[in-house]
């Protein structure tokens, strides 16, 4: 049985305010820790008024000074948006303080918009030089050296897992030309899955940290006591996907009972692409779903994720996934 993990974006809903998303935030993943999922993991935005995930280091000291078990960890830290060394001292920060529980993911995208990303002040690099601030950031978790002239303190030598995220070819070969684990973003852009799945582990190199391909997989799993209720807290992240791509970002909105007076025609077909990677249903049909993706695709883990308007829904919906996931496996 691979395991599962969560991906949250510490969701913000209408009516709500980013005081109870981290509430929700946090009881969500002590739900998670209890119910045995192995990570957390918290993605890094910025100027969106659905997503308070945006200072995503603080966010995963929070979270894992609640839980017990549960690896907590960035999917990711934007690396464009941060020097190396500012990284390695914040994540050495966090393994020092909670060891072997931290996890760095690291993306290529600004995780926002261009005016943000230049208000961000590291737009005159951008994702250019990803290949070669990784490696940068990678020195710095290594053993300082007499005589070196800079090291991260806390990091030089302190063991953070160091994740490759992406959603095209690029991430899955720098990933294995590094000989690190790579995490595909396929619960949004899934277009590239099985081809970047297949040049990672074709082209994979073992390394220091790792001596085979280490794969995981994003999917969005929506689980409820039916099918059409289901469906229906699905449509909060629809519209999220709709307003987006209209320009127009906003708080996570409440679902709707019929999604075709929503959107029109073009962007039905924009965002059922997009969120192709997704099981919902009833909880049998939740577990039949994720068996078949896994048994399709082959990744080592899968991290799920769900933007339900309702936080006990949400909370519902991550338990029965997770339930579902452990009695077929018994079965």
């Amino acid at each position: 049985m691979i395991p599962l993990s969560i991906l949250d974006l510490a969701p913000v809903c209408e009516g709500s305010d980013t005081t109870a998303a981290f509430a929700n935030m946090l009881e969500l993943a002590q739900q998670a820790d209890a119910l045995g999922y192995r990570r957390f993991w918290l993605a890094e935005h910025h100027n969106m008024p659905g997503i308070a995930s945006a200072a995503t280091a603080v966010l995963i000291g929070h979270v894992a000074g609640g839980t017990q078990r549960i690896r907590v960890g960035a999917g990711g830290i934007m690396l464009p948006n941060h020097a190396p060394l500012q990284a390695a001292e914040q994540f050495g920060t966090l393994a020092s303080l909670y060891p072997d529980r931290i996890d760095l993911g690291l993306g290529r995208a600004p995780g926002t918009d261009q005016p943000t990303a230049r208000a961000l002040r590291r737009y005159f690099d951008g994702a250019d030089n990803f290949p070669q601030d990784v490696r940068e950031l990678l020195h710095y978790f290594e053993p300082a050296k007499p005589g070196q002239a800079v090291q991260a303190v806390p990091g030089a030598g302190l063991r953070v897992p160091v994740w490759i995220l992406g959603s095209s070819l690029f991430g899955a070969r720098l990933a294995a030309a590094l000989g690190l684990p790579y995490a595909f973003a396929s619960h949004f852009a899934p277009d590239a899955m099985d081809e970047a799945l297949a040049v990672y582990r074709r082209e994979f190199r073992p390394s220091g940290s790792l001596q085979q391909p280490h794969a995981m997989l994003a999917l969005n799993v929506v689980a409820s006591e039916s099918e059409a209720e289901s469906r229906r807290l699905f449509t909060s992240q629809q519209q999220s996907f709709v307003n987006l791509r209209r320009g127009s970002p906003g708080k996570i909105p409440p679902p709707v009972d019929d999604i075709e007076t929503f959107w029109q025609p073009h962007e039905k077909v924009g965002v059922e692409r997009a969120l192709a990677c997704t099981v919902l249903g009833d909880a049998q049909q939740v577990g039949e779903g994720i068996a078949a993706f896994v048994e399709r695709h082959q990744p080592d883990e899968l991290l799920l994720t769900a933007n339900i308007y309702d936080h006990r829904a949400r909370l519902r919906s991550f338990e029965l996934a997770m339930r579902a996931w452990h009695a077929r496996h018994a079965a």
